[in-house]
């Protein structure tokens, strides 16, 4: 009977903190998950740049591997010889004609510049139901790669591969296409995040907004987020029938130079974000962080140092020797 009472004394606090927890996972699962998967599909109020058409640009439509049909634009440089190829991806909401502003120091030093709009953006073709968010679905990845797929194909191309410079969705699109193709030589991003490393310090965040109780928002680990993240983002993509692409799990598998930028003032993604999704890139690499600039406005802050810095950049890792 001792040794009975012993083992049971020696169990009783695991089963207390096991109980707990289940508490609390059937607490947030049962109360909190709805508003996790509201902030999760509401649209950010993003300053969403358009660009000017330039005649000087190649129309292009290439398809993807479901059978749709992308819009593209290609400019060739006067520079000779070219220094090499730079594959663009254009922001949430933004148009093909937006990669001017980032792109044209690019054109002007030498680089041929191609960029796209991924399916349901501009011109490109839409799926019907399918509305796209901030986050990356597998469509945008989808379209990634046929962008790169047809660079390949064209009589121009550059056989030692191309670089990709991205600004924010269209950032992170590019990185999970670096993680598969080492054709992608070099990657520069503007605004680039992660998607579970985002949400779980908004979920802490709006778990005491809801609910006071320390036991609740206070005692749980990192890994009790994440799951509750991971289960929201499932229950979202049930309902919009769609696959959303974590980055983090792929974010070791980029080996190329990388140089991420972004602003420091950023109250969306928090320059912390972006840093814990830089530390899980695995070649060379370089975070800048402009002092005073919001989400996607370091080149209007940084002003000719941004065209400094990212030329330059690809000239050490790009550039025909």
């Amino acid at each position: 009977m001792w040794t009975a009472l012993g083992l049971f004394l020696l169990v009783l606090p695991l089963l207390l903190v096991g109980g707990l927890v289940g508490y609390i996972y059937y607490f947030v699962r049962k109360n909190l998950l709805g508003q996790l998967e509201r902030a999760f599909v509401e649209k950010p109020l993003f300053i969403i740049p358009r660009g000017e058409p330039d005649p000087r640009a190649e129309e292009v439509r290439f398809p993807t591997a479901d059978g749709r049909h992308l819009q593209g634009i290609y400019f060739k440089t006067e520079v000779s010889p070219r220094k090499g190829v730079i594959l663009f991806g254009i922001e949430y909401g933004s148009d093909r004609w937006s990669c001017r502003s980032y792109c044209d120091p690019l054109l002007a030093a030498g680089y041929d510049i191609f960029a796209y709009e991924p399916r349901n953006q501009g011109k490109s073709d839409a799926i019907p139901g399918y509305e796209p968010l901030q986050w990356i679905a597998n469509y945008e990845v989808e379209d990634a790669r046929a962008a790169l797929a047809y660079l390949k194909t064209r009589p121009d191309k550059d056989e030692r591969g191309v670089g990709l410079f991205g600004v924010s969705k269209g950032a992170n699109a590019g990185l999970a296409l670096a993680a598969e193709d080492p054709w992608v030589r070099c990657v520069a991003t503007d605004g680039a995040f992660g998607l579970v490393s985002v949400m779980l310090p908004y979920m802490r965040h709006w778990i005491r907004i809801y609910n006071k109780n320390f036991l609740v928002h206070g005692l749980m680990p990192a890994w009790f987020y994440a799951h509750m993240a991971r289960a929201g983002v499932r229950r979202v993509q049930r309902a919009r029938k769609v696959g959303f692409f974590h980055l983090e799990e792929r974010m070791d598998q980029v080996r190329q130079p990388l140089l991420m930028i972004h602003g420091e003032a950023d109250s969306y993604i928090k320059v912390e974000m972006a840093r814990a999704l830089f530390r899980r890139a695995a070649g060379p690499k370089e975070f800048w962080a402009v002092p005073g600039a919001k989400h996607n406005l370091s080149i209007t802050v940084a002003g000719p140092e941004y065209a400094r810095r990212v030329v330059a950049f690809f000239d050490r890792h790009l550039k025909r020797d």
